[in-house]
């Protein structure tokens, strides 16, 4: 499945979206209403194609991207057991997982630990489970920003 197709879906079936591009990398908030201070977001899904924010998944390869999101931390567990504990003095978080992987749901190599999940490239079946994860997310999103209203 191309980037392209997993940018336009996420942007054309959600609502309330700022969409911020960043060179290749793409990041997903939910704010409505253009209310909230931009140094106090936090994206519910991004897409990256750098490894400016971890080595762990190895993004420098030709055509690799990732596909993360922030879920609610009972589908993180049921997914994946409980959540590590943070450790920012490290790169990455080591969970088992080969973050390298292609095509394979998998927690978030850094932000694991905050109830993220990510896959790399995607197939189109794979994309498919992803949506109803995409759509939770961006839910996710939307009851923190009511609530901070």
């Amino acid at each position: 499945m191309e980037r392209t197709d997993i940018v336009r879906w996420i942007s054309e079936t959600l609502d309330g979206l700022d969409v911020t591009v960043s060179g290749d990398d793409v990041y997903w908030f939910y704010d409505p209403d253009g209310s909230t201070d931009p140094a106090r977001r936090m994206p519910f899904a991004t897409l990256m194609t750098t490894d400016g924010q971890d080595p762990a998944s190895n993004l420098s390869r030709p055509g690799v991207f990732r596909l993360n999101l922030g879920v609610n931390p009972t589908t993180y567990e049921a997914l994946f057991g409980p959540r590590p504990k943070a450790d920012w003095s490290k790169p990455f978080l080591d969970t088992g997982h080969d973050y390298t992987a292609l095509d394979t749901l998998m927690p978030h190599p850094v932000y694991c630990a905050m109830g993220w999940i990510c896959v790399l490239n995607p197939s189109e079946a794979t994309f498919e489970r992803m949506k109803p994860l995409v759509k939770e997310a961006h839910a996710h999103a939307a009851g923190r920003h009511s609530g901070r209203a």
